[in-house]
């Protein structure tokens, strides 16, 4: 039985390839999707560089997330109902497919040189939303490749293959736009994007187990009946929220690189890039995780050092702003190194605590639910996983615009460590969580 707790003897703090060796379909999925990830991410950046560099417009780059957001909405939701409904390799085998396409259209755009905004438009969307469905549909097949004490080591790997992704995917992008052009780096891309064919295709047959309920608004709220007496669950879903709504600075960044710690784009990639290095580094040193049994607790205690992290990071920036670091500086006039350094370590910081709290949530999602819910709860996971960053923007460009930039995420971060304390007190069963006996 994939879902019988094996006790533990992992004692290194390197991270567990158990899962790799233990599962060879598992391997094989976790590298078409890494790979497959960086090719992805390149397109990402690309069509960005690509979209300004036919508009100098700013607001039509930002145009590019904003037309997906619905769809990838809508997309999670119902792909959540797809993998709940039918065989889960074939939904993600279809959604790959789709994804490969949309990528070899935006190729196709641009080996025809045409300038018009709407397909680069639609055929994001439409990879955005093929891509939501492959994820949705992966969380749903993990816990039939591996047993339960496993899969938080399997979430580290996923840490890490996101931050390759992250990191290497956008510099790839950078280098190749500046040498071989758009054309090439969107073809690169589909061939990259092949790899994830290797994963999904050498996959068994992963029907719904139990009742299977088809795609339609009773199989939603079925879903959402379930989270109504799933206080873990719901819980996980809350603390997301908080965190993301209340500690993510990256609105900020443009303006903290124009007017603080100088440096302009430079600083921007940096404060980005320092935030995945942060999720990297935690994933390799993620070999105890599979130890710690109380999950409800790790959740929480990582959220509240992510937000730590975050209040430190608008104390950095404040402390620039009264000169401690030196009078604030502009582009022209330098970049306040020391400053960048502390803000780059507190963004690691919050990449490395954000990790810990995923691992543990996927975790708790993968073994509480029933699999024939599973794909469902994910697929409402992605909405808030969706929104929360976008809820996260809004008060800190709202917040700013009246105060000053280091105030959100000064104050976020003491909001959030606040929240989550009264969230784990209102909530004895999300702090009592044990691993070896998981309830919704």
């Amino acid at each position: 039985m994939p879902y019988a707790p094996v006790p533990s003897v992992r004692r290194s703090h390197l991270i567990d390839l158990t899962p790799l060796r233990h599962s060879p379909a598992f391997a094989r999925l976790w590298i078409g999707n890494a790979i497959a990830g960086i090719g992805s991410q390149m397109t990402i950046v690309a069509v960005g560089l690509h979209i300004y560099a036919l508009t100098d417009s700013t607001f039509a780059v930002a145009m590019v997330g904003t037309v997906a957001l619905l769809p990838m909405i809508i997309a999670g939701i119902y792909g959540g109902m797809l993998a709940d409904a039918f065989d889960r390799r074939l939904v993600a085998l279809a959604a790959a497919i789709s994804a490969w396409g949309s990528t070899a259209g935006i190729a196709l755009v641009a080996w025809t040189g045409a300038e018009s905004l709407w397909p680069f438009y639609l055929l994001t969307a439409l990879n955005s939303v093929s891509a939501t469905i492959i994820g949705t549909s992966r969380q749903a097949i993990l816990p039939r490749l591996l047993p339960r004490n496993m899969l938080p080591a399997a979430s580290a790997l996923t840490g890490i293959s996101v931050g390759i992704m992250i990191t290497l995917g956008p510099a790839l992008a950078g280098v190749l736009v500046a040498t071989v052009g758009f054309s090439w780096t969107y073809t690169i891309d589909v061939v990259l994007f092949s790899a994830a064919f290797l994963g999904i295709l050498t996959l068994p047959s992963i029907k719904p187990e139990g009742d299977v309920h088809r795609p339609g608004l009773a199989s939603i709220r079925q879903a959402l009946k379930f989270l109504r007496h799933a206080p873990n669950i719901r819980m996980s879903f809350i603390v997301d929220i908080i965190a993301m709504t209340f500690g993510r600075p990256h609105a900020l960044f443009p303006a903290v690189g124009a007017l603080l710690l100088g440096g302009g784009a430079v600083t921007v990639g940096i404060l980005t890039a320092s935030g995945a290095a942060g999720t990297l580094l935690c994933s390799l040193l993620s070999g105890r995780l599979g130890r710690v049994r109380r999950h409800g607790m790790a959740i929480g205690w990582s959220i509240a050092l992510y937000g730590v992290f975050v209040a430190a990071f608008g104390l950095v920036l404040a402390l620039v702003s009264l000169g401690w670091f030196g009078s604030a500086t502009s582009v022209d006039q330098g970049v306040h190194v020391p400053a960048l350094v502390a803000a780059a370590i507190m963004m690691a910081g919050t990449g490395a605590s954000d990790n810990v709290s995923a691992i543990f949530r996927t975790t708790m999602l993968q073994t509480a639910v029933p699999d024939n819910m599973r794909g469902r709860v994910q697929g409402l996971f992605t909405v808030v996983v969706t929104g929360g960053p976008r809820l996260g923007d809004l008060y800190v460009g709202a917040l700013a615009a009246f105060t000053a930039l280091w105030f959100p995420p000064l104050l976020g971060g003491v909001l959030i460590i606040a929240l989550i304390a009264l969230c784990l007190r209102l909530t004895p069963t999300f702090r009592h969580y044990d691993a070896l006996d998981p309830t919704p």
